[in-house]
């Protein structure tokens, strides 16, 4: 089986072209599919991220396809589950600045994105389940991309290097890494379907920080 390089930088792909290989982006992050941020400027014209309803109803259709899109029962891949060991403390921290939670989420996006996004994955699911993830997924970044580029001044462009965002991006490489070592049996993408779910359910509370902080800045 040949190998897959771990990601060292790329763009994001077009759906209509899926990657042979797993590349991953230097820069991009998600925690929930749940959450989706557009660019919203507040009184006085200050810069602002609302999520909108619209994004939040997508992300929850996206994690309904990945519900679908089982397989086999996760009772028969016992022998292959795994700890991915997902940065929960991390990522749903109290102490993460608007710029570095939208800066996770923005990663976790891109991260399923590439994940989804390449030939091994077309082999492996459900073609029209996988194609409308990866339509969904795609939106959200659309929306997202803008955001983030309004948010992250100078002073953050090192964000998609360091601290959350990193530990997103080291988690998806022992993702990659995990595949590559199962071969990309049904199995392994069948752990790896549960993980995605879990990891991006369990980020809803990086969801309502972000809720918070927009009504804290409405309110001022």
């Amino acid at each position: 089986m040949a190998s897959e390089n771990l990601p060292q930088g790329s763009t994001r792909r077009r759906l209509s072209q899926p990657s042979s290989s797993c590349v991953f982006p230097m820069a991009f992050v998600l925690s929930l599919l749940m959450a989706l941020v557009l660019v919203s400027y507040g009184p006085g014209g200050s810069l602002g991220c609302d999520l909108s309803q619209n994004h939040v109803l997508i992300g929850r259709k996206n994690l309904r396809l990945l519900g679908q899109m089982r397989r086999i029962s996760p009772r028969f891949c016992l022998q292959d589950r795994k700890e991915f060991d997902f940065p929960q403390e991390m990522v749903e921290g109290s102490q993460l600045q608007e710029a570095q939670a939208i800066s996770v989420l923005h990663e976790m996006l891109q991260q399923s994105f590439n994940l989804f996004h390449t030939e091994r994955a077309s082999a492996a699911w459900d073609t029209t389940l996988l194609d409308q993830l990866r339509t969904g997924l795609h939106q959200q970044l659309d929306d997202l991309d803008a955001c983030l580029g309004q948010v992250m001044g100078e002073e953050d462009s090192a964000l998609g290097r360091t601290g959350p965002t990193l530990a997103v991006k080291r988690y998806f490489q022992g993702i990659h890494v995990y595949l590559k070592e199962k071969e990309y049996s049904d199995c392994a993408w069948e752990t790896v379907r549960v993980e995605i779910m879990r990891s991006l359910s369990s980020s809803a509370s990086l969801q309502e920080r972000l809720r918070m902080m927009d009504g804290d800045r409405n309110s001022s």
